[in-house]
């Protein structure tokens, strides 16, 4: 499973920069497992000491940037004025702070989600002089980073990311001696705050070193993950979920979810408070949900292809037989929502006219602004990368886990290690957090191929990427698109999202929400803050551009989920009864999803 039957044409390899070795890709010559090359042996061992970061990618990005600097006096000595202003306005505000008490106007404010200075005490002196020093040294540096003429995009935003990365290590918040707030709570409680501290970071420490993974405060089955439902179909990727109707008649047309395998189904499905299937279940679909097979290494050879035929495509037909629907609607969320549009353009292609409808939550289908992950994602990296799935013969959760911390260090490690090590605060335990926590892997020849065929080469968008040995191209989908970005999304930026508009020739309604990749999705009814707009682009309406949408798209407050389930309604065809049940496979949420 997962090998090609029909080797491909060295002439299609060739069209996509790719070689031709021995009747074989060049780039899956090494999926074999007990081809050992003394780069990936090598490049997997240095791993270990790197974090699976490509030390010849930070080079390279460091010398771009270093000599293009060096090459520019004139942003030099822009760099030596900005830091003398900085210094002076430094200089001046501790003065006054001083004399004042610290009722002076502050030379720089922090970012609106830093959080790090918020508390009254970071307001007095000698802290607001440190706290004012970081943030002058900061937005120095940034200034530093960015702008510099002749350096790549990309080498920019890997000298940013790491420069980041080290002022994040260093700020004054993450030390005892630098923070009146832990200072007070040591005072008070009499440093047992610190003694639990180190008790709780030597334990983290033997896990990590261990290999033991911090078991979620909320289990699939037990507190999320409870919507009733049965297994109706299982293969060596896929367990097929149908959820039991909770009306007396269901729409025609039943409901497909198709989430990412970077991610257990159940965020679709969390506590019943937050869970969006219990949610459209009780508004009268029948939905069924993919809970994709937590792969391990004798899944090496799984590839892309794969998991659209044995999942998407094995779904789609089952829930055919199950319900006797000419056609589906169809729900992809982040890469489960490109793949689904893959599925789509090649059933298009192909005159396979049983999808309904399609709805992307969180997806792009443009790689070209990745957002902030395209920081791990260049020829040097992906080469490093694929050693280590290599070695394993997957991605290992902590490995994903690691680069999506990076990205948010300062909530995601800095703030949790001065939360639980410095200050002795519990652990936020909900059921999104112990979703977040229960990471998955990936297989070594499926991520390899997602991530040089689609992130590298934007094959999809680009009309280069095969499905049966020919390409596909989103033109060809003609189904009404429903597509949802998230305002604050660093995964899948809203803006790369809403390319979905002019990539199809279709009518797209576009909902833009506010919250990031995960809680802008998880979003109910009633939740506090919430807001969206939204609008409809017709299949022949001239391109709007996403600036101009955002300015005068419809502007409600609230969830966003009953503007999608009436656009969906629509779409599902007349109120029925439920099918009919069959015996099933077992309960869900079945047994991939419990897998560790």
């Amino acid at each position: 499973m997962g090998k090609a039957e029909h080797p491909i044409p060295p002439s299609e390899l060739q069209r996509e920069g790719s070689t031709w070795q021995g009747g074989r890709h060049a780039d899956t010559a090494e999926w074999d497992a007990g081809r050992a090359t003394a780069d990936l042996v090598l490049n997997a061992w240095l791993g270990r000491f790197t974090a699976h970061v490509s030390p010849a990618a930070l080079g390279l990005a460091w010398q771009d940037w270093a000599s293009h600097l060096l090459l520019s006096p004139d942003k030099a000595l822009e760099l030596a004025l900005l830091a003398g202003v900085h210094l002076g306005r430094w200089v001046q505000y501790g003065a006054t702070a001083a004399c004042t008490g610290g009722a002076a106007p502050p030379p720089v404010a922090p970012l609106a989600q830093d959080k790090r200075f918020a508390d009254p005490a970071w307001q007095s002196w000698p802290w607001n002089m440190l706290s004012q020093g970081f943030l002058l040294s900061q937005q120095w540096w940034h200034r530093a980073t960015c702008g510099v003429p002749g350096v790549s995009p990309h080498h920019t935003d890997v000298v940013t990311f790491v420069a980041r990365q080290m002022l994040d290590a260093v700020a004054p918040s993450n030390f005892l001696a630098t923070n009146p707030v832990v200072q007070r709570v040591t005072a008070a409680s009499a440093g047992r705050n610190l003694v639990n501290g180190m008790l709780r970071a030597a334990q983290d420490a033997r896990d990590a070193l261990g290999g033991v993974r911090a078991s979620p405060g909320c289990l699939p089955g037990r507190d999320v993950a409870l919507t009733p439902g049965r297994v109706v179909l299982a293969n060596r990727l896929i367990e097929l979920l149908r959820y039991d109707p909770a009306t007396p008649t269901v729409h025609a047309k039943p409901l497909l979810f198709v989430p990412a395998w970077i991610m257990k189904y159940y965020i679709l499905d969390l506590s019943p408070q937050n869970s969006l299937v219990r949610y459209l279940v009780e508004q009268g679909h029948t939905v069924y949900m993919i809970s994709w097979k937590n792969p391990d290494a004798a899944d090496r050879d799984l590839s892309l292809e794969d998991y659209r035929r044995l999942g998407v495509m094995a779904a789609i037909e089952a829930i055919v037989a199950e319900t006797g629907a000419p056609a589906v609607n169809a729900c992809g969320y982040c890469l489960g929502g490109t793949l689904l549009a893959i599925a789509a353009a090649a059933m298009a292609r192909d005159g396979d006219a049983r999808l309904a409808s399609m709805t992307l939550l969180a997806a792009q289908v443009d790689f070209t602004e990745p957002g902030e992950l395209s920081l791990f994602i260049d020829d040097s990296e992906i080469r490093f990368l694929e050693a280590a799935m290599w070695q394993q013969g997957y991605l290992d959760t902590r490995q994903m886990a690691g680069a999506f911390q990076l990205l948010r260090s300062n909530d995601l490690i800095w703030s949790r290690r001065l939360r639980q090590y410095l200050l002795d605060l519990p652990n936020q335990d909900n059921d999104l957090a112990s979703w977040n926590a229960d990471a998955t892997r990936m297989p070594y020849r499926m991520h390899s191929e997602y991530l040089r065929k689609l992130f590298l080469k934007n094959s999809l968008a680009s009309m280069r990427y095969h499905v049966d040995g020919r390409p596909v191209s989103l033109t060809d989908i003609h189904l009404p698109v429903f597509a949802v970005g998230t305002r604050t999304d660093h995964v899948a930026p809203w803006r790369s999202v809403y390319k979905i508009i002019a990539l199809t020739d279709t009518a797209v309604t576009f909902l833009l929400t506010s919250g990031g990749h995960n809680a802008g999705v998880v979003s109910p009814p009633g939740t506090p803050r919430r807001s969206y707009q939204i609008a409809s682009h017709a299949h022949d309406a001239s391109y709007i551009d996403p600036d101009r949408w955002e300015r005068d798209a419809a502007a409600h407050e609230g969830s966003w989920w009953p503007a999608w389930e009436s656009w969906l309604a629509t779409r599902a065809g007349p109120r029925v009864a439920p099918p009919p049940s069959a015996a099933g496979l077992g309960p869900a949420p079945g047994s991939y999803v419990l897998a560790p």
